[in-house]
């Protein structure tokens, strides 16, 4: 399973009146950890799109355990447990600087050819750099 740790501090815009991080900024930090869970391997978003593919987000979770707070520093672990097919499903947990649990969460993404606007399977660039 391919793992990846990307760190990041929480900014005052990111939070409520109370300096808790707003519920909805946490689908940015997923996102902040696959964009960068993919950079590791040599592939971005822009790559992709280049080459004629597109990943849209056809699901996603989150289980809220912890509140993280403003100027945290947060951690966000991102892996993958299966070979991608025709969808990519990658798996979150994110600590606090206490390495506290704070979230945990999931998102599945569909492999969609741009012209046609139908999914695909993954490109073989990407499942050649995957090592599970």
């Amino acid at each position: 399973m391919k793992k990846h740790t990307t760190k990041i501090r929480v900014r005052y815009s990111e939070t409520d009146q109370m300096g808790v991080v707003y519920h909805g900024n946490y689908a940015q930090f997923f996102e902040i950890g696959r964009t960068e869970w993919l950079r590791s391997l040599g592939v971005t978003y822009k790559n992709m799109e280049t080459n004629g593919t597109m990943l849209p987000v056809v699901s996603l979770q989150c289980n809220f355990i912890k509140s993280a707070l403003y100027d945290d520093v947060l951690t966000i672990h991102t892996f993958i447990k299966k070979k991608p097919m025709v969808k990519i499903e990658f798996y979150y947990e994110i600590k606090n600087q206490e390495n506290e649990l704070i979230c945990t969460g999931n998102s599945v993404l569909a492999f969609m050819n741009m012209k046609t606007k139908k999914p695909m399977p993954c490109p073989e660039y990407v499942l050649n750099k995957i090592d599970l």
